[in-house]
């Protein structure tokens, strides 16, 4: 599976922003997916994860209320909605999928997209 991360860009801090992640070579609906992200200095951490059919999602608490995991498997894509970003919110995202929610969620994902840098400024 390859995975084409896009629309990352600078923002101003409470604005808004929407990742998409197009995934190809396999059959989208089978993986489940996640965005992570990792600022400067930091390690990579999970931000969001939706299941197979779009039914469930999860969030980090840093980033509950504030952004929206979503997907559209007639399109093999999986979008993240950020609304009011903020400087913390600065870092570079990456897509990721994998047949299974553990992997996912363990951050041990098979498959990652390329990263789509997000700057948010105050």
């Amino acid at each position: 599976v390859q995975l084409q991360a896009s629309g990352g860009g600078l923002v101003q801090a409470g604005g808004s922003l929407r990742l998409s992640c197009t995934a190809s070579g396999g059959t989208f609906s089978n993986y489940f997916m996640g965005w992570f992200r990792q600022a400067p200095g930091k390690e990579r951490e999970i931000v969001a994860a939706i299941s197979w059919s779009g039914g469930r999602t999860g969030y980090a608490d840093s980033v509950s209320g504030r952004f929206t995991i979503s997907r559209d498997n007639a399109k093999n894509t999986v979008y993240l909605q950020m609304n009011s970003p903020n400087s913390e919110d600065t870092a570079v995202y990456y897509c990721a999928a994998d047949l299974a929610r553990t992997s996912i969620m363990a951050g041990t994902p098979r498959y990652w997209g390329q990263g789509t840098q997000v700057t948010v400024s105050s």
